[in-house]
């Protein structure tokens, strides 16, 4: 258990995927260019066996906005996205409706 301070300092906010590359030393990685509204930022997720780069451009996300950053496989990933797993395990990226604002706070 957390408690609600703990929780209150997660930043969850609403994203547009705006670029995807697959990262060629991975079979799974993707480099993802984020749009929060005035700015953007890079975010390597482990999804490119069950999206294509293009499935995602455009998508509204869910991600966390305040994580330190970290380097995977040569890539700074500034964020994380967030997803469920469908009944293979597989994770199923949580998409927001398009009417949601860039850069918002979901609470």
């Amino acid at each position: 258990m957390i408690s609600f301070d703990d929780f209150s300092k997660v930043e969850l906010r609403v994203g547009e995927i705006l670029e995807a590359e697959k990262i060629e030393q991975s079979d799974k990685l993707l480099a993802l260019k984020v749009s929060l509204g005035e700015k953007t930022k890079q975010i390597v997720a482990g999804i490119g066996k069950q999206y294509r780069s293009s499935q995602l451009i455009g998508k509204k996300v869910a991600i966390v906005a305040n994580l330190e950053p970290r380097s995977l496989m040569g890539y700074t990933s500034e964020g994380m996205l967030l997803a469920g797993h469908d009944k293979n395990n597989e994770p199923v990226l949580l998409e927001l409706r398009k009417k949601a604002h860039n850069g918002s706070r979901i609470s």
